[in-house]
């Protein structure tokens, strides 16, 4: 019965090949876009979820009250590592980090070979607790000797092509000599861990005094901590240890510390008020369900276009019924036809996936393969496919067997004006998810535009970043002059943070402040040309000193002074909480600029020279030599003063477009999703519309007989589609209107949401209708009807 049914299936998709196609091409663009939104969605929801021991392990994170007002950060003081050790029984083990935003790239060097590549400083139980897989040594040990390396594949390869570089010397930035102790091999893609090689921690405490100081400084939060729990133990007692740990030791911390299991680092890692309001989760659902939303209008196409072609399959449901024919059994027989379509359209997909995958992958900026080897992809894929030929085909299976043989053979067909709404809502379900995917698309990219387009309070055009290691910092005067001299820089300045990045703040004391508040500001170390390299205006008092004479001076932005409530800022005498002898005195006032995230408020900042952490070069290029002219002028230099580090350097205004990132990601699904989910809708009504034009044949010939002009035919045939796509509208744009509000309510620099984006949206949405059915419109009317009135 069922090889009959796929038989009969077959010949009436042959014989009706412009509708099978479309109904065919449909489907699989819907299946390809939700087979690429799962792959993504697998992705994210699999970050970092393939350790051993994943339920027990967990990041240290801190709860910071001030003012009035809880904020969240993972960093920590080092002291509470030994207090971890020693006053925690449940924690198994205790990992100390350098957090990433202070790795930068490193020089690697063996022999003539030279290599820039990430360090991640970590403590020698790091492989230990999270069992990375490790092609050579023994992850037990590789990380107890401070003056040991864990090479990742593709360093070592870079280093040592294919040899065993276990037991052999690499040299560190020039200045330490390192044994590798092992060999990573290489990790999912799909992970937070972004390094390239692994120096144990204790490295940093011989070498580095800042942290040899911190091992006691309770107000030095710079250490990231990883902590793995005993199997048995309580993730919630452990919590409720650690919220009074802290201030035990140190009475007048506002820090109170809890865990945050590594399953939600990534997708969950927004707090408010101390609590955890999701992340990247919110977008992970979002293209889910947009995902389900485009296939769901691809078998809406399918439905519709089915019913549509009632009249042509009525007598083929009668003829059966005559003659023996159970309901149940056409209802297979349709059933089976829209299962064929699926599983054709599902192959279709396939090709789809594969082609576009790679163009999937550069906008994500994923490494997202098609799992061919995964048997439980497949099982999902077949059953998923097995689902929408269902769905899609239930409603035409139930329609049409329900037909009346008797009815249907005498022709009478039309049950009235009531069987096309069903259709009718069809469409408008389809058009409304359109019209809210475009509306998504333009506010998405006006918020990444106004935020884009918001003054930076500096002038990124030209300006480089070049991280000082320690032959740099040994010769910086004489890069200075060197880069000055060569006729491609026109300013130079050290600072101890990259333009776009701050990498410290610190509390603060002054006259005014009143007694149970707390002010942290942003701290920036740099030198006297730090304002004319940057851009930045000054907008009270003076600059730095150029002799060097002002160490205990201090330059404010205007958040700054605005949140000290200070009238008269200019030779107001503040301290540093964790250096209160040292007075210092505010000289000067600069403008707002913005340095963390475009979309909030600038923080407040203090500006201070001479600290011995100003570890980036930053200069800017002259306006008169190219780009490409002026980096081959200046290498040499940087290969003169640092001969083991490859020139490497970052624009300023590359890195301040990376901060757009997540909004762009957005911006550019929406938009693609936007044009497949019309595309797919605009195949239907191009369907529909060929069947009311095939349907109304001997109509539009009477018609033009009684002198009816192409256009009125026009009209007749098209506005009935039109007037759906205006109700698409109008459900549409209170919809979407109210995603999107809670959607910007995240930004407090966003835009604000204008009624000229949904009319715009709306109007795009009905002249795209317009013209998809415009073409068989006009083809009917332009129909001789001497044909179509013969046409029985």
């Amino acid at each position: 019965m069922f090889q009959n049914y796929l038989k009969i299936a077959w010949r009436s998709l042959r014989k009706n090949r412009g509708f099978s196609f479309i109904n065919i091409l449909g489907l699989a663009v819907g299946m390809a876009v939700a087979t690429l939104i799962g792959l993504w969605v697998w992705d994210e929801l699999t970050f970092d979820r393939f350790y051993e021991n994943e339920a027990n392990l967990y990041r240290i994170m801190q709860n910071r009250t001030a003012n009035g007002a809880t904020t969240t950060q993972a960093n920590a003081a080092l002291p509470l590592r030994d207090v971890l050790r020693t006053e925690m029984p449940e924690i198994k083990r205790v990992v100390e980090s350098l957090p990433s935003r202070m790795q930068s790239e490193t020089a690697l060097q063996v022999g003539e070979r030279k290599v820039l590549r990430k360090a991640q400083n970590v403590g020698e139980e790091f492989l230990a607790m999270f069992r990375l897989p490790m092609r050579s040594g023994d992850w037990k040990s590789a990380l107890r000797d401070p003056n040991s390396v864990v090479l990742t594949e593709e360093t070592a390869r870079a280093l040592f092509d294919e040899a065993d570089p276990v037991g052999k010397t690499v040299r560190l930035d020039n200045q330490f000599d390192l044994k590798v102790s092992g060999v990573l091999k290489k990790l999912p893609a799909n992970t937070a861990w972004d390094f390239d090689f692994l120096v144990p921690f204790r490295h940093l405490e011989l070498n580095l005094p800042w942290v040899q100081t911190a091992r006691t400084d309770w107000n030095n939060n710079l250490i990231d901590y990883l902590v793995e729990l005993h199997p048995n133990a309580s993730r919630a007692a452990v919590d409720a240890k650690l919220k009074g740990i802290i201030k035990r030791h140190n009475p007048e911390s506002i820090f109170e510390a809890f865990l945050h299991p590594v399953a939600q680092w990534h997708l969950y890692g927004e707090f408010q008020n101390g609590h955890n309001t999701g992340g990247f989760i919110r977008y992970v659902r979002l293209f889910g369900f947009v995902g389900l939303a485009v296939l769901l209008i691809a078998c809406i196409n399918f439905m519709n276009l089915a019913t549509a072609r009632s009249e042509k399959r009525a007598r083929e449901v009668g003829v059966r019924k005559s003659v023996g024919s159970f309901r149940s059994q056409l209802i297979g027989q349709f059933l089976s036809e829209s299962l064929l379509v699926a599983g054709l359209a599902f192959g279709l997909s396939l090709v789809l996936v594969l082609l576009l995958l790679p163009v999937f992958n550069g906008i994500t900026q994923k490494q997202l393969t098609f799992p061919w080897s995964k048997p439980g992809f497949w099982l999902l894929a077949l059953s998923f496919t097995f689902i929408t030929g269902l769905l899609a085909g239930s409603y035409p299976a139930f329609y049409l067997s329900g037909f009346n043989a008797v009815r249907v053979l005498k022709g009478r067909v039309h049950a009235g004006r009531t069987v096309n709404w069903p259709r009718k809502v069809l469409v408008v379900v389809q058009f409304t998810a359109c019209i809210a995917f475009i509306i998504s698309a333009i506010l998405v990219y006006q918020q990444i535009q106004y935020a884009k387009n918001r003054p930076m309070g500096y002038d990124s055009d030209r300006l480089l970043t070049v991280s000082l290691n320690a032959d740099l910092q040994r010769n910086y005067e004489a890069v200075r002059n060197a880069l000055l001299g060569s006729g491609a820089v026109e300013s130079v300045t050290k600072a101890s943070s990259p333009a776009t990045t701050i990498s410290s703040d610190t509390r603060v004391d002054w006259s005014g402040k009143a007694p149970d508040e707390i002010m942290r500001l942003n701290l920036i170390s740099a030198s006297p040309e730090y304002l004319a390299t940057m851009g930045i205006k000054l907008k009270r008092g003076r600059n730095f000193s150029p002799t060097g004479a002002d160490s205990l001076s201090v330059i404010l932005n205007e958040a700054a002074v605005r949140a000290m409530r200070l009238k008269e800022p200019l030779n107001q005498e503040m301290s540093l909480v964790w250096d209160p002898g040292r007075k210092l005195r505010v000289v000067g006032v600069v403008e707002n600029s913005i340095i963390d995230s475009p979309y909030l408020p600038v923080h407040p900042l203090m500006l201070l020279t001479g600290l011995p952490y100003e570890e980036y070069l930053i200069f800017r290029l002259t306006a008169h030599v190219g780009t490409a002219e002026a980096l081959s002028r200046i290498e040499p230099i940087f290969q003169k003063f640092n001969p083991a580090y490859p020139f490497d350097y970052q624009f300023v205004n590359d890195e301040y477009s990376r901060k757009f990132g997540q909004e762009e990601l957005l911006g550019k699904l929406a938009g693609v999703f936007a044009m497949l989910a019309v595309f797919i809708a605009c195949l239907g009504l191009f369907g529909l519309a060929a069947s009311l034009a095939e349907q109304r044949t001997k109509e539009i010939g009477i018609r033009k007989v009684l002198g009816a002009s192409v256009v009125s035919l026009w009209s007749l045939l098209s506005r009935e589609f039109v007037g759906l796509v205006v109700v698409a509208c109008v459900l549409a744009s209170p919809l979407a209107a109210y995603f999107l509000n809670d959607w910007l309510q995240q930004f407090d620099y966003r835009i604000s949401l204008h009624w000229w984006v949904f009319a715009l949206a709306g109007g795009l949405a009905v002249v795209i209708a317009l013209l998809t059915v415009s073409f068989q419109s006009i083809r009917a009317a332009l129909l001789n009807p001497v044909t179509s009135l013969r046409s029985e």
